[in-house]
């Protein structure tokens, strides 16, 4: 089996990674981690919540190169700069705009840091392809 690597459309430029990977002809797709940065490279807002909205809007792109959809995803896993509880608001309102009523699988990792010193959120998934 062999690996398609991709760069979506609509999504900034990867460097040193590969936003998404098909792999070969089967129905599976891994997204690399989105950030809350705009396809010209700008960090899209020094807030959480803004950057989660692009965050999914990059996850949208990426589905979407691939011929899926948010109801493709099987599972996510986000990361979260300096996670607390009174967070979730922030990163709820463009998580459930993304996926409605038919949230993946997902996992939620605080840390402390992500690639730049800007970047509050990244998400990435698993998805079956139709």
């Amino acid at each position: 089996m062999t690996l398609e690597r991709i760069g979506p459309d609509g999504v900034h430029e990867a460097r040193g990674y590969t936003h998404v990977v098909k792999f070969g002809e089967g129905r599976l797709a891994f997204i690399s981690g989105q950030v809350g940065v705009a396809p010209d490279g700008s960090v899209a807002g020094d807030d959480l919540e803004s950057q989660t909205r692009q965050a999914f809007a990059n996850l949208g792109a990426a589905l979407a190169s691939v011929g899926a959809t948010p109801g493709d995803v099987a599972k996510i896993t986000t990361f979260v700069v300096n996670w607390s509880p009174e967070l979730r608001p922030a990163l709820t309102a463009g998580r459930g705009d993304f996926f409605g009523d038919a949230p993946p699988a997902s996992t939620l990792v605080g840390v402390q840091a992500l690639a730049t010193p800007q970047l509050l959120v990244e998400v990435e998934a698993t998805v079956v392809l139709p």
